[in-house]
């Protein structure tokens, strides 16, 4: 018993609790290769030596640290971040106003309206080079463009958790005609065509509503609709693992024990629904990043002259013939789509308990 013990991760522990012989049980703990538990399994069984047994979240953080390319996504995330929170600042350091023209920098005499210099203007003045004809800082509309898609996609994933775990743990806790409808309905949803309906939307937008207008009424209503839309993709995720927790044993024994269904809710099955949500609302992001991105492209989306990634893209199809006016826009939108994937696939290994 002591070899098995000693060479195993996991270990069922018995400690000698009395003077009369009788023993205890206690939950698996996970013990480190090398430790207290594979170097002197007796002097754990006698109880002279103490280990203490480490949470789920505990166990998946350093699972996490140990990742080393999730970690990398998570810290250019947190530059990201960072850089939509200090844009004002980074870029009365490091650049010009987003939306300063600088004519004299373009070159209007061969008709191409090019920046003067190699590569579209790059120079320690303007880091990334200027835009064609006007001239503008691309440095630092790529830096503002950050705070757009960001805001927009943090908050629309919000949105998406909110109303998708809502719905995914009402029906399947409750199951029967509940489930049925709200599985009917995460179907419609999904086969909604949001992409057509965000286009003709933007026809009918009005300049101004509740006391907002121009960019930041479109800013909220795309928070809303991207949100609003999405919330099957999630939902349908807590509804299966719902399913799951509540036929569990712990449940089961808070039902025998007269517990009430909000309890049973918000006490047994959210914490544990809690890895999930963290993982596919990470998953999420960019892909409302990449949808912000399309519909400013379309030309639906935030309107100029704020500075949004995917209005850049748009006017760089013009200029087709100076690819660094992509570039930037395109290599921002790639690096944080990336990152969070990144991370995301790293924070789902890591919450796995079946992961080793």
């Amino acid at each position: 018993m002591a070899a098995g013990l000693g060479g195993s991760r996991y270990a069922w522990l018995t400690t000698n609790t009395s003077d009369r012989g009788s023993y205890r049980v206690t939950t698996p703990l996970e013990v480190e290769p090398g430790g207290a538990a594979a170097g002197d399994p007796e002097a754990i069984l006698a109880g002279t030596t103490r280990i203490e047994g480490r949470s789920l979240w505990r166990i998946s953080w350093t699972r996490l640290k140990r990742d080393k390319v999730a970690m990398a996504g998570a810290v250019i995330i947190g530059l990201l971040i960072l850089m939509a929170v200090f844009a004002p600042l980074i870029v009365k350091v490091l650049g010009d106003p987003p939306n300063e023209f600088h004519q004299d920098l373009i070159d209007t005499k061969t008709g191409t309206l090019a920046p003067i210099g190699t590569f579209g203007g790059i120079s320690w003045d303007h880091l990334m080079g200027l835009e064609p004809v006007n001239g503008r800082d691309l440095f630092s509309r790529v830096v503002y463009g950050s705070r757009i898609s960001l805001l927009i996609a943090f908050f629309a994933t919000l949105l998406s958790v909110a109303i998708g775990t809502t719905m995914g743990v009402v029906a399947g806790f409750f199951g029967g005609w509940v489930d049925a409808v709200i599985s009917r309905l995460m179907d419609i949803f999904l086969a909604f065509p949001l992409l057509v309906f965000a286009i003709a939307l933007a026809g009918v937008m009005p300049d101004e509503a509740f006391g907002l207008k121009g960019n930041t009424l479109r800013i909220v209503l795309l928070i809303f609709i991207v949100g609003f839309f999405n919330w099957p993709y999630i939902g349908r995720i807590i509804r299966g693992q719902t399913l799951s927790l509540r036929e569990r044993e712990y449940v089961d024994a808070a039902r025998s024990l007269g517990a009430r269904r909000p309890y049973i809710l918000f006490t047994e099955l959210l914490p544990n629904l809690l890895g999930p949500i963290l993982v596919y609302a990470t998953l999420l992001i960019p892909t409302n990043i990449l949808f912000e991105a399309a519909l400013s492209f379309l030309g639906v989306g935030i309107r100029p002259p704020t500075a949004s990634w995917g209005g850049m893209l748009s006017d760089a199809v013009t200029f087709y013939t100076m690819p660094y006016f992509m570039l930037w826009p395109g290599l921002a939108i790639f690096i944080t789509v990336l990152a969070f994937n990144l991370f995301g696939d790293g924070l789902r290994d890591a919450l796995d308990p079946k992961a080793h």
